[in-house]
């Protein structure tokens, strides 16, 4: 069965439970990544990507670029939660996640799904979850600075995605640790949903306290700051990697040691970033926006592939 029938099956479950599948393109008949990458016929890989989730969106695009100059047929697949791309994951109805964070974000689900999955690499060192104010709080500087002011905040932290790893550590670490859960509640719906809410209480000089993370553009965006967590109830800092259902790497040996080699440091995440998600916010298939990142970034890691 295609890909695209067993991704749309899932999302009808996942719905049952409040997942939602925001669409998806369409797959192979094959169901898998072709010839294994051995160079004679069809090569197909999908990739899984949230693209609210823009370190995943930005990287997705970028390894695509890269896959097709090996001479494969790249899939996206545009996914809403994260429950289901790593049980479309784990059974291989996408081959790739080009952007997790296995160590502590998402964590719960190496623990259900981890047998498999493998490891492509880490991109990206330092991650971190943080919660953030805007920067004219001058008189909030820690997690801790929120206990017994939730009448300034309406009794609200305002949070991503449901099945977000980052809402998860937020309602079963911080806030248990600061003592916030009888205070607070957090509002989860969406990324966009609460960059909006930001924007809107920053034009305003109003209270706010969101969940934000790192490498992230709105940090850059938006006039805030990361709120101090001395108890380390956030998690430790940690790598992005590039997941694949079990046995991918064998069968992409090329591929996978291309994923591999990928090492991006501050400024050229950041530039990634910005140019996919800002610069090229109306690109639908942002194309342009990674041919020109490359053309001012031809040695951002040693097994990037450069324009023709």
């Amino acid at each position: 069965m295609m890909k695209k029938h067993k991704l749309a099956a899932l999302a009808g479950i996942g719905m049952v439970g409040s997942l939602a599948l925001a669409g998806c393109s369409g797959g192979t008949e094959d169901g898998g990544s072709g010839d294994g990458g051995s160079g004679d016929g069809d090569k197909t890989v999908t990739l899984g990507y949230l693209p609210s989730w823009t370190d995943g969106l930005s990287v997705s695009y970028l390894l695509k670029d890269q896959l097709e100059k090996l001479g494969y047929t790249v899939e996206m697949e545009e996914l809403t939660e994260a429950g289901i791309l790593y049980t479309g994951l784990a059974n291989g109805d996408v081959d790739i996640f080009p952007s997790a964070w296995p160590e502590v974000t998402h964590a719960s689900y190496m623990e259900e799904y981890g047998d498999q999955l493998e490891d492509l690499g880490t991109y990206y060192d330092g991650a971190v979850l943080t919660m953030a104010v805007p920067s004219y709080m001058d008189d909030v500087n820690s997690i801790a600075d929120l206990k017994g002011q939730a009448d300034r905040f309406n009794g609200e932290i305002i949070g991503i995605e449901p099945s977000a790893g980052l809402t998860e550590v937020t309602q079963t670490s911080a806030m248990p640790t600061y003592e916030l859960d009888d205070e607070y509640e957090l509002k989860t719906s969406s990324t966009a949903a609460m960059l909006t809410t930001l924007e809107d209480a920053i034009a305003n000089e109003e209270d706010i306290v969101v969940t934000l993370w790192r490498p992230f553009w709105a940090n850059d965006a938006y006039d805030v700051k990361d709120l101090e967590d001395p108890e380390g109830a956030m998690g430790e800092p940690e790598g992005l990697h590039p997941l694949a259902t079990a046995g991918w790497a064998d069968e992409n040996p090329e591929a996978a040691e291309l994923i591999a080699g990928m090492k991006l440091d501050d400024a050229a995440y950041g530039s990634l970033e910005d140019t996919v998600v800002n610069k090229y916010a109306d690109d639908t298939d942002k194309s342009e926006a990674i041919t020109e990142w490359i053309d001012a970034n031809p040695d951002a890691f040693e097994t990037l592939l450069p324009n023709e």
